[in-house]
């Protein structure tokens, strides 16, 4: 006998007043922010776009489907209007940690920090940090920008609360490309890890706590670990294989080596996570090493074995107390990776048309402050709905709670006719003058010197 879980289910519908309290209230975190009412307003117009339903997401996309007569007001909002894209960006990541980490412990010690990368491939090295350089979301070497990131992550969700761009030592070292782009003076070449340390002190400083931080192998250095463990926490950070630790005898290995010194019954089974097509299962095991820098707390090498290749993966672990395996794996499931996937998936964190330094920045802020909001309305979706599974349902996830706002709390995109062929003139006329300045240039350009 089928059961009709169709009454149940309507408890589980999506609480739009709720969601649009949320929305005002994050605008309401940022308002400060703008020294101007109508560069706020827009702001909110370029978050409702980055949500929409559009082809593509830029200036132009956005600004018609806001119902806006051009795409003046949002690239003045990137490019020259008197906002501060920093504090946006704190505020937009403080109003998502208080919310997501409402009613946990004032320990946070179920709170993971994680640190990691992510590129953005481009057509040109006209943008600014745009260069030939490696990239694992483009698998492998590719002409892009690339970004350090921060997520907060903690039982309720998790959500992307920093990001920094990762300067290449060629673009750092270029006075002309820095003018062009407007890259402060004051910055400088920094390398990955050095990124993510400022991004771990700054959100440490705005009293941001957690019990871990996790990373992978670029960001498994000496130096990084050391600040970590200064400000009291933990971490669990991915190193290679030939990194060397010293076993309590006094014995210096590889992590390799130490790995082959496991016994086979030394190795456990446990679930690392739980994946749309089932369970991620994969064989661990932990080895107390001692610290290389310090005689204070408890170091330990993980080792993360996959059940049917039989890679290993290596882990430099540190706490300030004891703490059990079970522990250790759950800071080493990483979420940022979801994060990176669904905040240029829902809010076009990667769509950004933009070459200077301010505009990356505040798209970045805007990008994120849009995210944010979708991350804590999805946790509280989750909350609402209790144990969905028992209605045969899987906990709403952040893009379809998307699909569910919008033409509710996102308002749906201008079409009317005479809107649509006023933006078809525009783009056209836009279109030509850029045309011909192309064709004057290369005119200008192929004239042989007299």
């Amino acid at each position: 006998m089928e059961q009709n879980n169709h009454p149940a289910a309507a408890d589980a519908t999506v609480d739009h007043d709720a969601h649009q309290d949320l929305l005002d209230d994050l605008m309401g975190r940022v308002a400060s922010c703008f020294a101007r009412r109508e560069t706020r307003v827009t702001c909110r117009d370029m978050v409702h776009g980055l949500l929409a339903e559009l082809e593509d997401h830029n200036c132009w996309t956005m600004a018609e489907a806001a119902g806006h007569p051009g795409p003046h007001r949002m690239q003045h909002l990137l490019s020259r209007a008197r906002v501060d894209e920093q504090q946006m960006l704190d505020a937009a990541a403080g109003w998502a940690v208080g919310r997501l980490s409402a009613g946990q412990d004032k320990d946070a010690r179920d709170v993971v920090l994680i640190v990691d990368e992510t590129a953005d491939e481009k057509s040109s090295t006209d943008c600014v940090g745009a260069a030939c350089q490696y990239s694992g979301t483009a698998g492998g070497t590719a002409l892009c920008q690339v970004a350090v990131t921060l997520t907060y992550a903690a039982p309720g969700g998790h959500a992307l609360i920093g990001r920094a761009l990762y300067l290449p030592e060629g673009w750092a070292a270029d006075d002309e490309r820095r003018e062009l782009t407007g890259i402060p003076d004051d910055v400088m070449f920094e390398t990955k890890p050095q990124l993510a340390g400022h991004l771990l002190q700054h959100a440490h400083d705005r009293g941001i706590r957690a019990a871990f931080v996790a990373g992978d192998e670029v960001y498994g250095g000496r130096d990084l670990r050391q600040s970590i463990r200064e400000r009291g926490t933990g971490y669990v950070l991915a190193v290679r294989s030939n990194y060397m630790v010293a076993l309590p005898s006094g014995r210096r290995v590889t992590v390799k080596n130490a790995a082959g010194l496991v016994k086979p019954g030394m190795w456990q089974r446990m679930r690392t996570g739980s994946a749309t097509k089932g369970a991620r299962d994969y064989h661990w095991a932990m080895i107390e090493i001692t610290p290389d820098d310090t005689p204070e707390g408890h170091a330990f090498l993980l080792l993360r074995r996959h059940r049917y290749t039989g890679t290993v993966s290596y882990f430099l672990c540190w706490s300030p107390a004891p703490v059990p395996l079970a522990k250790l794996i759950a800071v080493a499931r990483w979420r940022i990776e979801e994060d990176h996937q669904q905040s240029k998936q829902v809010s076009g964190l990667d769509s950004g048309q933009v070459t200077t330094w301010t505009s990356w920045h505040r798209w970045t802020a805007v990008s994120l402050l849009a995210y944010a909001f979708l991350v804590v309305a999805a946790a509280c979706q989750r909350a609402l709905d209790g144990s969905a599974g028992i209605l045969g349902l899987i906990p709403v996830t952040v893009p379809e709670l998307l699909r569910q706002l919008r033409g509710t709390v996102i308002p749906e995109p201008r079409r009317d006719k005479a809107h649509r062929e006023a933006w078809s003139l525009w783009r056209r006329r836009h279109q030509y003058q850029a045309q011909q300045a192309h064709q004057r240039w290369h005119t200008y350009a192929d004239e042989v010197p007299r």
